[in-house]
């Protein structure tokens, strides 16, 4: 597979502050990207630069074979961009917002006249060209957010949070949708907070502090040795009194967090023991919540560690 977007070295300064820091990527043709981070990590930083909407400090970033600094304006007619917050017009009905990017891209009438219909089927905006982008539920705001980005048939796109604060349907019916883009070979670079939607990404990254400190597919993050260190396991345990039962877990001299260091066995029965109550443990691999809060926890020690040395 060809690289369509490649980063070396990418960093961002304001003033004193380092945004971005020394960030390496190479992203696949046909992949679902993910880009994870807290607020504040510099994943939207990222995306900007790589758009060209914001030039670098130092290093350098290509997208399709293209400078980002030097070739910006051909960058632009070939991506896609879905901002995460809806920055459509919400006083213009949806053709009309729908109309008016398909200007912004210099579609001719012909090519406007096919696009349009083309990608309201495709999101399923049929029955709401006529509403104003205002009264349209938050799930169809990013429809048409989305719909507006297609409209030019880019081969890459950047989605920024685009599903941050829509319902669990609407969620679902998105990335079915983005699905449906991967399929047909477009690459998609996708931050999101949410693990289920980082679980369906061919590979993720995570960023922390501005910086790089994770990036592969799920599946291989899981097995980190940071998360599972040598004679440790992953369990779960289940019960019928979640709150009488987690004071117990905390108590026992093996358990840190979430992580147990003796069999299953052997924590049924010392649970029973305490009080009678039922649990079920069972072995399971480690999630990607669980991957990210420990690499979290890891970097910020060695900040510390760092700072007070």
């Amino acid at each position: 597979m060809s690289i369509v977007i490649k980063a070396a070295g990418l960093t961002k300064k304001f003033g004193a502050l380092t945004a971005v820091d020394n960030v390496d990527l190479e992203i696949e043709a046909g992949e679902i990207f993910g880009f994870l981070g807290p607020n504040g990590s510099g994943k939207s930083t990222v995306i900007r630069m790589l758009c060209g909407l914001l030039q670098p400090t130092a290093g350098r970033a290509q997208i399709a074979g293209l400078d980002v600094v030097k070739q910006t304006e051909e960058i632009k007619k070939r991506i896609g961009y879905m901002s995460q917050r809806f920055s459509l017009y919400e006083d213009l009905t949806v053709e009309e917002n729908i109309d008016f990017y398909g200007a912004i891209y210099g579609l001719t009438p012909l090519d406007m006249a096919v696009r349009r219909r083309t990608v309201v089927d495709w999101v399923g905006l049929d029955d709401h060209m006529e509403q104003l982008a205002a009264t349209l539920s938050g799930g169809y705001k990013q429809r048409l957010a989305l719909a507006c980005s297609l409209l030019h048939e880019p081969k890459i796109i950047f989605l920024d949070e685009p599903t941050a604060g829509i319902d669990p349907v609407a969620r679902r019916e998105i990335w079915d949708l983005l699905f449906r883009l991967a399929a047909e070979g477009t690459t998609l670079f996708v931050t999101t907070h949410y693990m289920d939607e980082a679980e369906r990404c061919s590979r993720v990254a995570y960023i922390y502090l501005s910086r790089l400190i994770a990036l592969g597919r799920p599946q291989d993050l899981k097995r980190l040795p940071e998360l599972t260190p040598d004679r440790s396991s992953w369990f779960e345990i289940t019960s019928d009194d979640v709150t009488q039962l987690l004071p117990l877990v905390r108590q026992h001299p093996s358990v840190l967090d979430a992580t147990i260091f003796i069999d299953a066995a052997a924590l049924e029965e010392y649970f029973h023991k305490q009080d009678g109550t039922e649990v079920h443990c069972r072995a399971v691999p480690p999630s990607l919540e669980d991957v990210f809060v420990t690499l979290t926890r890891v970097q910020r020690d060695n900040v510390k560690s760092w700072a007070q040395g």
